[in-house]
């Protein structure tokens, strides 16, 4: 259905299959319709949703919202009919990703620099901790590689569990400069660890 009847108050299907990409790197009309159609209906629940989970935190509610359209978008099949409604699985994804920032806030080391880095290359458990070690040291190296800023983005981030409006006001730089950066440091990073032999 094209996005201008959805926008005289038809509904739109987002119960099909879209048609994935029409290009490398390109959206299809039909995925755009797809991803308006998500917009339009469920983004304004699903950010108050969200702004619950995040205890208020406005900014880290967007993103979560960002993330789960993203994922409906990359999963279109879960808006089969027989799989149930869209938005049942839209706020599960929403209460997944914010857990797993949870817990990753929790397992993350609050020292940065490159002794943090070090001291976090060694700290490794489980059955393989040799292997766990060496890719533990090649993701340290990795870092080191990276660009002072870049490393700064992504210490504040992961590391230390800020959201990026919180990275943006302790390293002082607008919120805009956060996102692009960090982007562009976990592009770095990947093609670094690849470099290293090892598949993020």
């Amino acid at each position: 259905m094209p996005w201008s009847a959805r926008k005289h108050g038809q509904p739109a299907d987002t119960n099909r299959s879209a048609h994935r990409v029409s290009g490398k790197g390109t959206v299809s009309a039909t995925d755009e319709e797809l991803i308006r159609a998500l917009y339009a209906e469920h983004a304004g629940p699903l950010f108050h949703y969200a702004l619950r989970l995040t205890s208020g935190d406005r900014q880290w509610a967007e993103d979560v919202v960002q993330e789960t359209l993203l994922r409906a978008w990359q999963h279109p099949t879960a808006f089969e009919p027989r799989r149930g409604p869209a938005r049942a699985w839209l706020f599960t994804v929403a209460r997944h990703l914010v857990i797993d920032a949870h817990r990753a806030r929790q397992a993350r080391p609050a020292e940065t620099g490159g002794e943090a880095l070090e001291r976090a290359a060694q700290q490794t458990v489980g059955e393989d901790q040799i292997e766990q070690a060496l890719q533990s040291w090649a993701v340290a190296d990795a870092i080191r590689t990276l660009s002072p800023d870049h490393r700064a983005v992504l210490v504040e981030t992961y590391y230390r569990g800020r959201t990026m409006a919180e990275a943006a006001r302790v390293l002082g730089i607008p919120l805009g400069t956060v996102k692009s950066r960090t982007y562009y440091a976990l592009h770095a990073l990947r093609l670094a660890l690849q470099e290293r032999g090892i598949e993020p």
